[in-house]
């Protein structure tokens, strides 16, 4: 009978490991990528700065020239 390769069965759980680790750091990184696009629709600076792109420089700011 042949004796257990207990090196290869290590290396293959490591390998297991490592991948699943990618593939949620992955998932992580494309939910965060999503939330931003929701976020902004939502709190409505969109239409706070597209007001202000209207104004000429200096104008309307609060601020003496």
């Amino acid at each position: 009978m042949a004796t257990p390769n207990y090196g290869y069965e290590k290396r293959q759980r490591e390998l297991a490991k490592k991948k699943k680790k990618e593939e949620k750091a992955l998932a992580k990184s494309q939910r965060k990528s999503d939330d931003p696009a929701q976020e902004s629709g939502q709190d409505g600076n969109d239409a706070a700065d597209a007001g202000e792109a209207g104004r000429a420089p200096g104008e309307g700011t609060g601020t003496a020239a």
